[in-house]
């Protein structure tokens, strides 16, 4: 068994971001035999997707790790002792690249049909109820139901200006279908990036001296504005309450947790519970994450690796101790295809893996879990039907 600091410095590893402390520690610990075989098995399922399922030569898979490791090397002044390191990591890849020949030859099969993901448009509800289509290159102006400009697109980024004082809020709510990904600046200066498969209704102009409240539903990043009012995230029954910061929010249907992971400044959450008839309010510090759990409706806190959060905004998809059922829905809705699972029994084992969506088809990624884990799938009228 491996104990959860070590996890967490394996993962960290894998991130790049990882301390001279805690690189040195992962020297020491990779010692023992049992723990090469622990960590060969991280890098397995860590390198398999984010480069072997791309390019399975090994000479290249070789190249690149040993590159990523000597730049650990170079950040640390080429401290002592890390040669040994170097020697296991070469070792893991030579391991690696027999196991890529032998899944290149399932890759060029006649099973692998492309799926051609949907094609669907990121869209703009206005206040009064008209829907535009958000284009995906090019520039417009947003205007209100009176035709005033109040913001402009430009590609994938919406901006809003900062209007004259108010005397009531009006609502756009910018809708991201899966496959997509969104970036969005408020009236106020505030940046969020939206995830594929996710909505927010904000307020086209704040009121001065009032609450900065938004409304969401799956994930983003928000990167907050201070000011004297206090900014929310709603997302019901828990809202976060934010005192300027960065912090990222997951809060998907499939997922058993709500999840805010803080990066920066203060956030509270406050969760209403209806059986006692109070709130629950839990404050985070930088680095940690608050889960609110949708089955006991309570709120717990744990310190965490927040690269491992956020490398959706790079295309980047990070599963860790993961059900297969839940990594199916959010392949689902990072590339816009329907998966129809009829393992049950497999839908409920966890994995470990990372898959960077921007250069790995859909193919390749199912190819990849056929190769390590014998999952036989099949593609029946553009649809991935797993036997």
């Amino acid at each position: 068994m491996i104990s959860s600091e070590f996890e967490t410095i394996i993962e960290k590893f894998l991130s790049c971001s990882a301390s001279r402390e805690e690189l040195e520690a992962l020297e020491t610990w990779l010692q023992l035999p049992e723990n090469e075989a622990i960590f060969k098995e991280y890098i397995e399922a860590d390198y398999a997707l984010v480069l072997g399922v791309n390019d399975p030569d090994p000479s290249v898979i070789r190249k690149r790790l040993l590159e990523k490791i000597r730049n650990e090397q170079k950040k640390e002044n080429e401290r002592s002792g890390f040669r040994h390191f170097l020697k296991y990591a070469a070792m893991v890849v030579v391991a690696l690249g027999l196991f890529y020949f032998a899944g290149q030859e399932f890759l060029n099969s006649s099973n692998n049909i492309a799926v051609v993901p949907k094609q669907e448009a990121i869209t703009l509800e206005l206040d009064n109820g008209e829907v535009v289509i958000i284009p995906e290159i090019g520039s417009s102006n947003i205007t209100d139901a009176k035709g005033k400009v109040i913001g402009q697109q430009q590609g994938e980024q919406l901006s809003y200006d900062q209007l004259p004082s108010r005397k009531e809020l009006h609502y756009n709510t910018l809708k991201v279908p899966f496959g997509r990904r969104f970036n969005l600046t408020l009236s106020d200066g505030t940046k969020v990036f939206l995830n594929a498969g996710s909505s927010m209704r904000y307020p086209t102009a704040f009121l001065p001296g009032k609450r900065r409240q938004v409304f969401l539903e799956g994930e983003a990043y928000f990167d907050v504005i201070h000011n004297d009012n206090l900014f929310e995230v709603s997302m019901d029954p828990i809202t976060v309450k934010v005192f300027g910061t960065q912090f990222n929010v997951s809060n998907y249907p499939e997922d058993k947790d709500t999840e805010i992971v803080l990066l920066k400044g203060s956030v509270g959450l406050t969760a209403a519970d209806k059986k006692a008839e109070q709130q629950q309010t839990v404050f985070l510090e930088p680095g940690y994450k608050g889960a609110f759990n949708k089955e006991d409706r309570r709120i717990s806190t744990q310190k965490v690796d927040t690269n491992l959060f956020t490398g959706w905004m790079n295309g980047d998809m990070v599963f860790r101790n993961t059900s297969f059922a839940n990594i199916l829905k959010k392949l689902e809705r990072q590339y816009n295809v329907t998966i129809v699972n009829n393992n049950t029994a497999l839908a409920q084992e966890h994995f470990n893996a990372t898959i960077a969506t921007k250069d790995e088809a859909i193919e390749q990624v199912l190819g990849y879990f056929n190769t390590l884990h014998g999952i036989d799938y099949s593609i029946i009228d553009n649809k991935i039907v797993i036997n």
